[in-house]
């Protein structure tokens, strides 16, 4: 059996990655909050419970990444990866709950029309937003590029969002500026819907993780490529995938010619674990040797 361990410089990819997102969306909610309370526009409204729900979501994500980066221990010996996935149901259920208060809210404010005032102050600090955010989602994708971590994927996604709600906001305040005030409570309906759609498509990802669905169908058919390419292998079978956090867990059977020597099978088994961790670091291999084909040729 083959393992690959997590590298100190992927560890410190997701810890930074959390850290930060954590310390962008607490600093975004009390510019937010102060822009909302002096213009009480609802588009402003719906940018501050985005980030409210984003600080809720990375503080999980900051906690989940953490665990999951513990090594594999006697009550958990396939480690404890599986912590992202819960940390993309609970980022989740933040999110459809903040997008069903928007949504109510934009809505009576749409039947209950008001001005919207000090917009100016509004669209400096939604400029000064984008202008972070864009600088987190760097950081973001550096760290998923280099460690493919699924709660950092979960927390980036509604992340990259917020660039554009932030940029509809100005355009909001701009309409409301001019006189436009149920533009205000449309674009709230709009972003309310949008988050609503980031959250079911982290809650996906999360399900499918906790499901232990197999992983691409392109992954997988490198995978039979890598094996069937060993010297030794005349065919392959039963392979089975799943990704628990940073971890992929590949089993599969390898078809030997019967006459081969126990300890050459042996090596070739080895060969071919060793093949899947060089090409996918941060894997485990388990691999069944079948003697092919079943029964001499000409048996009864």
């Amino acid at each position: 059996m083959a393992v690959a361990t997590l590298t100190p410089e992927k560890a410190r990819w997701l810890r930074l990655a959390s850290t930060a997102s954590v310390v962008t969306a607490l600093v975004l909610i009390g510019l937010k909050a102060w822009a909302w309370w002096i213009s009480d526009s609802v588009a402003l409204l719906a940018s501050l419970i985005d980030s409210v729900m984003d600080s809720a979501s990375s503080i999980i994500n900051f906690i989940a990444i953490r665990y999951a980066l513990m090594p594999a221990d006697e009550e958990h010996r396939f480690g404890h990866g599986k912590a992202e996935a819960l940390s993309g149901l609970g980022q989740a259920a933040f999110i459809a709950g903040s997008a069903v208060f928007l949504l109510m809210h934009a809505t009576e404010r749409l039947f209950n029309p008001a001005p919207v005032t000090d917009t100016s102050i509004g669209i400096a600090v939604m400029v000064v937003s984008i202008a972070a955010t864009a600088v987190l989602v760097v950081i973001q994708r550096i760290a998923i590029r280099k460690t493919g971590s699924t709660a950092v994927k979960a927390d980036s996604l509604h992340y990259v969002g917020d660039l554009l709600v932030n940029a509809s906001i100005i355009v909001a305040l701009v309409l409301a500026t001019a006189g436009y005030y149920s533009a205000d409570a449309w674009f709230g309906i709009g972003i309310a819907f949008y988050i609503a759609w980031n959250a079911w498509e982290i809650l996906k990802e999360a399900f499918n993780h906790l499901l232990d669905r197999e992983v691409s169908e392109d992954v997988r058919a490198e995978i039979l490529r890598l094996v069937e390419a060993r010297p030794g292998v005349t065919g392959v079978h039963d392979l089975r995938t799943r990704l628990s956090g940073q971890h992929m867990f590949v089993q599969l059977h390898l078809e030997i010619a019967r006459d081969t020597p126990l300890w050459r099978a042996h090596e070739i088994a080895e060969d071919v674990e060793l093949a899947i961790l060089t090409h996918y670091p941060h894997s485990e291999a388990i691999v069944h040797q079948d003697p092919t084909p079943l029964e001499e040729s000409g048996a009864a």
